[in-house]
């Protein structure tokens, strides 16, 4: 090899007009292609490489397509678009299928790693793909700023998941902790292949306590059991006073051996009410039906079957003093306010109330206000009361509209957790979504048994809790259900009977 000085000197001259930019492009690109296989290309800027990732975040695999990986590109992109289609053609066509995903708890936390793989992979193939466009020259801030563009597009990418995922594990545990598998005496005995057994009508007791749901010593102030068809959705709901007296339970149970005389005994009137049953049988009856996670619960439905004439197979608590949480948790409730509502006070003891509801049309309540206008009623009776309770349910359904859940879903369902109690088994859960999507489109009716002060006790629709007439409750009941025929009607608004005023309505009192 000849010295440095002899190979300088036998160097030539470049030619005229010779491109030095093009030459030195020229060697560029067979620098860069010492590094790439297969004849890949890749961006020629920082801002090409970017705008390819961005893309390829999008629309995973195109990324790859721009630099000629096309295998890789085409299998990312097919992917994607295969779990696009599965995505839009459940949401779609399979509603009920995506209800029942919502329930059951198994299914959810399958759900929620699916999201947590998928994630990781999209974040996998952002990445990737910004490796396989960027320049390989770039400077270390042109580095900087790249990898910057990527975490930000990662995260945009990873926040529905992260978040879809985190509801799916909030939801798994609100199943489990609510429908986790309560031991009762009373519920009938079915399986998920045959929810409803023989019956053509399932009949639900919702409950509004005074405490803790896990309390002892509940008093059940509002008791409304909603008999449900089976077949057509089609429900009545029977509304019985807190102070039904010598409430009588079924033949041939252990409660009615107990008490043949109904729910009476000695002592103050007040402990013998139908509110008083769930906290006293426990304590005056420890043990009598046996094996029950919530013997007043049972008790309760046995008493409320013996008044009503059927059988209640299934009850749902809610704890009223929690019941502010749910409301504050949903951003709170709109409502009309006919009528000034006591806030606390005590007919009994001349007790003040604390202050009042002012009525109003669409007054927007919080927790606490909301709980005092589906409880207060000093001064005013205890229809008074039912009426809003209801009026308080049709409000909760208007304001859970779905981008209010989803915002606030976290906190709805710690609330959840805190205020309800059933003994609904988890394995009926998807039966009776099936069944919400029947009742959605039904008709439904309410039947309240109040006390008819303006009848005399002649009168055969006359009523008084403090005297109550079982025989005709029953021939109400059933002629009820017997009137609600098995057609559909339209009326979404069509919940109290033809004759009942909507108390739900702006009327204020005068």
């Amino acid at each position: 090899m000849p010295p440095p000085s002899a190979r300088a000197a036998n160097r030539r001259p470049p030619p005229p007009g010779f491109d030095h930019e093009a030459a030195y492009r020229r060697a560029e690109e067979e620098r860069v292609g010492e590094y790439e296989s297969g004849g890949y290309r890749r961006a020629e800027t920082l801002g090409g490489s970017l705008g390819l990732t961005t893309i390829g975040t999008f629309i995973p695999g195109a990324g790859f397509l721009a630099t000629g990986r096309r295998l890789v590109g085409g299998i990312v992109l097919g992917i994607a678009l295969l779990l696009l289609g599965i995505a839009a053609w459940m949401a779609l066509t399979q509603r009920r299928d995506l209800l029942h995903l919502a329930v059951d708890s198994n299914q959810l936390r399958w759900l929620g790693a699916g999201l947590v793989v998928i994630l990781l992979a999209w974040v996998a193939v952002i990445i990737s793909t910004n490796l396989a466009v960027r320049p390989l020259d770039l400077t270390g801030f042109q580095r900087l700023i790249s990898a910057g563009v990527v975490g930000v597009l990662c995260l945009i990418v990873a926040a529905p998941f992260a978040l879809g995922a985190r509801y799916a594990y909030v939801q798994s545990d609100l199943i489990d902790t609510i429908f986790g598998g309560e031991q009762s005496a009373t519920t009938p005995t079915v399986t998920e292949d045959n929810p409803w057994g023989d019956d053509n009508r399932v009949n639900v007791m919702l409950l509004g306590g005074d405490g803790g749901v896990g309390r002892v010593g509940i008093r059940t102030d509002s008791v409304v059991v909603a008999s449900i068809d089976t077949e057509t959705g089609n429900t009545t709901l029977f509304s019985l006073p807190r102070n039904l007296e010598d409430v009588p339970f079924p033949k041939g149970t252990p409660l009615h051996k107990a008490y043949p005389d109904g729910f009476t005994g000695d002592g103050s009137e007040l402990e013998w009410m139908l509110n008083a049953i769930y906290r006293n049988v426990p304590e005056q009856q420890p043990g009598i039906l046996g094996k029950t996670s919530n013997e007043g619960a049972d008790a309760l439905k046995l008493g409320v079957s013996g008044a009503l004439g059927i059988n209640v197979d299934y009850y749902v608590l809610v704890n009223l003093d929690g019941f502010k949480q749910l409301i504050d948790a949903m951003g709170g409730v709109t409502v009309n306010i006919n009528e000034p509502l006591p806030i606390g006070g005590n007919s009994t003891t001349g007790q003040e109330p604390e202050g009042y509801l002012d009525p109003g049309p669409d007054q927007h309540l919080d927790g606490f206000h909301a709980l005092w206008y589906s409880r207060g009623r000093y001064g005013l009776d205890d229809y008074n009361r039912m009426e809003r309770q209801r009026c308080m349910i049709d409000a909760i359904i208007d304001q859970a509209s779905p981008s209010n859940l989803l915002r606030r879903y976290t906190a709805i369902a710690d609330a959840t957790k805190q205020i309800l109690r059933t003994d609904i088994p988890k394995e009926l859960l998807k039966p009776f979504v099936d069944l919400a999507l029947e009742i959605k489109d039904a008709k439904v009716r309410s039947v309240v048994f109040r006390y008819t002060y303006d009848l005399s006790p002649g009168d055969p629709n006359y009523f008084n809790p403090g005297d109550p007439d079982y025989d005709w409750m029953h021939k109400t009941v059933t002629k009820a259900l017997d009137d609600e025929g098995g057609k559909k009607h339209h009326k979404k608004k069509d919940k109290v009977a033809p004759d009942a005023e909507d108390a739900c309505a702006y009327n204020p009192v005068g």
